[in-house]
């Protein structure tokens, strides 16, 4: 996690007011967390970090692009992440992070890293269901695409008729409605 170092923000010298801090998000910050589902990662993060006299509030801004993989198609594509984040930081008597908008830390400290939720910002930006963009228009053609064409059901399908079913299950029917 050394690595990370430059996602340490040291608080204790700043002065009261607003800071800025930009971070250039690629691949290798997501194998520090073992992650990888994306193919390529391509964000930039800004960072406005507000101190004051009695707590600090970060508001995390997070633009740019991911490219990962269709869970239909397997083809990959670039989806776009722009979301928001805020985080206030209070002094306590110990350290606390259960709250995922407020975090506290000991009256001691004087840093606070932000790799994790920057971390969590992208990854939470990201839609669950990935789906590539020429599936829902139309124009992406792909082996898996037209094989799923191929093997799903036909609108023209013959639908059942009461002739064509068994006579057995008739007569299981007429136990329901016997009574």
């Amino acid at each position: 996690m050394k690595a990370l170092k430059s996602y340490t923000i040291p608080f204790v010298g700043l002065k009261v007011g607003e800071h800025h801090f930009d971070y250039q998000i690629d691949n290798t910050f997501f194998q520090h967390f073992d992650y990888d589902e994306f193919n390529a990662v391509d964000i930039k993060i800004d960072l406005k970090f507000e101190k004051k006299s009695t707590l600090m509030e970060l508001y995390f801004s997070a633009k740019g692009s991911v490219n990962v993989n269709c869970d239909i198609s397997d083809e990959p594509y670039n989806q776009a992440v722009n979301d928001d984040f805020k985080l206030v930081v209070k002094f306590g008597d110990e350290y606390n992070d259960e709250n995922e908008e407020i975090l506290i830390v000991s009256h001691g400290e004087y840093e606070v890293n932000v790799a994790q939720y920057i971390y969590e910002l992208i990854i939470l930006a990201v839609p669950i269901k990935r789906i590539h963009p020429g599936i829902e228009d139309g124009t992406l053609q792909s082996d898996i695409l037209s094989k799923l064409e191929e093997l799903s059901p036909n609108k023209d399908h013959k639908v059942k008729t009461s002739e064509d079913i068994d006579p057995r299950w008739n007569n299981l029917k007429k136990l329901l409605t016997d009574k």
